[in-house]
């Protein structure tokens, strides 16, 4: 009778999970696959993926079928219990803080026109930021760029003059 006590004993050592939170990993799982297919093929030759797992990744790109779909994600997340996880969320991670903060670049290049077009009060600050601009052809780009809007043209001068700051930001 004492082992049978003994057993249960052991048994409430061990970590158990409830129904929930094994589900809740599940999902987890699953959705760090679904972003994993997300990724183009050179991040994913960055990560330890075994040969299983590349495969249901590029059979997910041939199914159409939302049903389909959806049991190929479980699938997928049934995989995932043997790849290294945190390598994985790390690799993804740090990809989508650089597109974060190549979107906030993007962002501060957009705000520069638009306040270089807006008024002329705007250039010497941006001068101050970007010693290497050539006020004369910014000059120029802003009024071609002022004379578009008013005649409510397509803003062709307005690209040139974002591709004129990103060139100088990128130097």
């Amino acid at each position: 009778m004492t082992d049978l006590f003994d057993d249960a004993e052991s048994g409430e050592d061990q970590e158990l999970k409830s129904k929930t939170q094994l589900k809740r990993e599940m999902h987890d799982l699953q959705e760090l696959g679904r972003k994993l297919l997300a990724q183009k093929s050179e991040m994913l030759d960055k990560l330890d993926l075994n040969a299983e797992m590349r495969a249901a990744i590029e059979e997910m790109k041939r199914i159409r079928s939302n049903e389909a779909r959806r049991r190929h994600l479980q699938y997928i997340g049934k995989l995932m219990r043997d790849v290294d996880v945190d390598q994985v969320r790390e690799v993804i991670e740090r990809q989508e803080a650089g597109t974060q903060a190549y979107i906030r670049y993007f962002h501060q290049l957009e705000s520069w026109r638009d306040k270089l077009i807006a008024s002329d009060d705007h250039l010497e600050p941006f001068m101050e930021a970007y010693p290497a601009a050539e006020r004369q052809h910014l000059r120029q780009l802003m009024r071609n760029a002022r004379k578009e809007a008013e005649r409510n043209k397509p803003p062709a001068a307005a690209r040139k003059l974002f591709k004129y700051i990103r060139e100088l930001a990128d130097d």
